[in-house]
């Protein structure tokens, strides 16, 4: 049963599209502008770095959100299992900011709600993640292979964690372990298949990348 609740509030939490909401505030549907995704680069390739970080930080909070309020929720029923409420609140949350119904399920990659998760989960976690990612981001400027990286870095830390139960994972049982591991796979399956043609552009060469500074935004904030 909790694993249907978690689900379900993830989902109508991570509808929150904050670049959709953010870009219909100054007049436009992100969704038709730049790559067509609703995520922090395209906003930050179009409206600028501002903009960016505005969604970077709404997409990571309502995925905290849903966690830490499965957590409240059933976390006196389930004390030993605590990973796995978080996995699957985190699940809804990303299922429903990749695919808002409301939006026919045109909605985001869920990278900045992987971020939440990821936060949520374990301070070594979070510490490797960041590593990852700007070591990566910073040589290559391209933020789909650094959030790629970052999903591989993933599943490879639950494997390791969850078989010798180790940090978030120390006292949980196998069970939930396995199932969390499972998660997070699926997790990483959809993110890869959600940057698929960024796959192609970056073996061909053509994938474009991202500065912090000196964006120059295709639409100007009114």
């Amino acid at each position: 049963m909790f694993r249907i609740v978690c689900l379900v509030i993830g989902y109508v939490l991570g509808m929150f599209q904050t670049s959709y909401i953010y870009g219909k505030v100054h007049g436009i549907d992100i969704r038709e502008h730049g790559s067509g995704n609703a995520g922090t680069t395209n906003m930050m390739r179009t409206m600028g770095t501002k903009a960016g970080l505005i969604t970077f930080a709404g997409d990571v909070l309502k995925t905290f959100a849903a966690i830490w309020l499965c957590v409240f929720i059933f976390r006196n029923l389930y004390p030993d299992i605590i990973p796995l409420i978080k996995c699957y609140a985190a699940a809804g949350a990303i299922l429903g900011h990749n695919f808002p119904f409301y939006l026919n399920f045109k909605g985001g990659k869920g990278i900045a709600c992987t971020a939440g998760f990821v936060i949520s989960l374990d301070p070594v976690m979070t510490a490797v993640g960041i590593i990852v990612f700007f070591s990566i981001f910073f040589t290559t400027h391209y933020v789909s292979l650094g959030s790629i990286m970052v999903y591989v870095t993933l599943i490879i830390e639950f494997a390791v964690f969850g078989a010798f139960h180790l940090f978030l994972f120390k006292g949980v049982p196998d069970s939930a372990v396995m199932e969390s591991c499972l998660i997070a796979l699926f997790l990483t399956v959809m993110a890869l298949y959600k940057h698929r043609e960024n796959f192609k552009r970056l073996i061909s060469g053509t994938e474009k990348k991202t500065y912090l500074k000196n964006q120059n935004p295709e639409i100007k904030e009114k």
